[in-house]
């Protein structure tokens, strides 16, 4: 079942990592150590092998793939022998590479995107190709306009002026060249009514958004903790400290709050609340691709007694996401291949502001996403998911 995994920001650190793992995976070289779906409770036929992922992508900047994994090895991101050891199939992945269409309209632009994806699902001979988006976090501040229908949204690409943002022209051009959806980020993507109708129309699943590998993991398993407990919080602060291109994009006062807003929505739905305090997110360049997180909570326990917890998470951005991103796309064409439609809420396990209504205790994702997978396998004929 070879699957096509087409990277939106493709030359970008996730991206990278995610290239850099697959192959890794494929020649044997690592073990899935991070890869959710090679846990017993998720494994089996109807997720396509490692060694079936043929990887492309799209990125507006040009540095060769190797030059990228050489720089991630340098900074300790991934290990410098694999970087050695895949030279030729890192050049290979480069083969499949391809310049963000620019210029003219946005229908252009489109139908450049989805000249890209067909080309790469023919010469590869490809099943199904999925779309994952891992490029920079988008600002929310910019008024698009949304459109409530397909044809209208497709009317108004042709003319003059940006309808959409470019994280929504990207899911746009996956659904028109049949090709399931994954937002890693919380830019827009599809979350405009226009393209979920059109998404159903063509029957394709998609999956978002805003991957979860970090401080925002560690909330969702304690928040549950306080509920469970019935203890009352009474503030969640939380400081983020990063560096490497997420970093410096976050630095960016719109797009920090597109993060912050996905950061925070947590603790409300857990709680049925939402604390004192906020979480503040800062660039520091000497942290390159690794983060720290500190968080102070304060709560209250029997006759009102104060008490807090503090944390501290100290990771790899790139190295935490690159296995859900395999993850995700493994799950998400397994759907396609089983014919679902529509937003994936059973995959809200992976994201800070998952898709629909949907818990957001990594407890309850995790036993539902279970659920969903083992349906997955179980569909197959003949076939014995353990």
């Amino acid at each position: 079942m070879r699957t096509g995994v087409w990277l939106v920001g493709a030359r970008g650190s996730v991206a990278t990592t995610s290239i850099v793992g697959a192959l890794a995976l494929r020649s044997g070289l690592t073990g899935p150590t991070g890869c959710v779906t090679e846990l017993p409770d998720l494994r089996g036929p109807a997720l396509p092998a490692f060694g079936d992922l043929v990887l492309g992508g799209h990125d507006v900047v040009t540095t060769p793939l190797a030059k990228r994994a050489e720089a991630l090895a340098a900074a300790g991101v991934v290990p410098a022998r694999l970087v050695d050891a895949l030279g030729a199939e890192l050049a290979a992945v480069e083969g499949e590479l391809r310049p963000a269409p620019t210029g003219g309209t946005q229908a252009e632009r489109a139908a450049a995107t989805v000249a890209d994806l067909t080309a790469f699902r023919q010469r590869h001979d490809l099943a199904r190709v999925v779309v994952v988006n891992v490029s920079a976090t988008e600002p929310t501040a910019v008024p698009y306009p949304a459109h409530a229908d397909p044809a209208a949204l497709r009317a108004a690409l042709t003319g003059a002026d940006e309808v959409l943002p470019t994280s929504s022209l990207y899911a746009y051009a996956a659904i028109e060249a049949g090709c399931p959806y994954v937002d890693f980020t919380p830019s827009t993507g599809l979350r405009l009514p226009a393209l979920a109708a059109l998404a159903d129309e063509r029957g394709l699943p998609y999956a978002g958004h805003d991957g979860k590998t970090g401080e925002t993991l560690v909330k969702s398993v304690l928040a549950p903790m306080f509920a469970m407990r019935h203890l009352a919080v009474r503030s969640w602060s939380g400081t983020n400290l990063l560096g490497g291109g997420d970093g410096a994009t976050l630095a960016d006062p719109a797009a920090n709050a597109a993060k912050v807003a996905s950061k925070q929505r947590v603790l409300a739905e857990i709680l049925g609340y939402l604390p004192q305090g906020g979480t503040r997110i800062d660039y520091v360049e000497e942290l390159g691709d690794f983060k720290t997180a500190w968080d102070l909570i304060t709560f209250a326990g029997f006759l009102g007694t104060g008490m807090r917890l503090e944390f501290t998470w100290h990771g790899c951005d790139s190295a935490l996401a690159a296995p859900l991103v395999l993850d995700l796309a493994r799950l998400t064409a397994a759907a396609h291949a089983a014919g679902h439609r529509g937003p994936l809420e059973e995959l809200a396990f992976f994201f800070k502001d998952p898709l629909g209504e949907t818990t957001h205790s990594l407890g309850d994702q995790w036993h539902r996403l279970c659920a969903y997978t083992r349906g997955l396998h179980e569909g197959i004929p003949g076939a014995d998911p353990r």
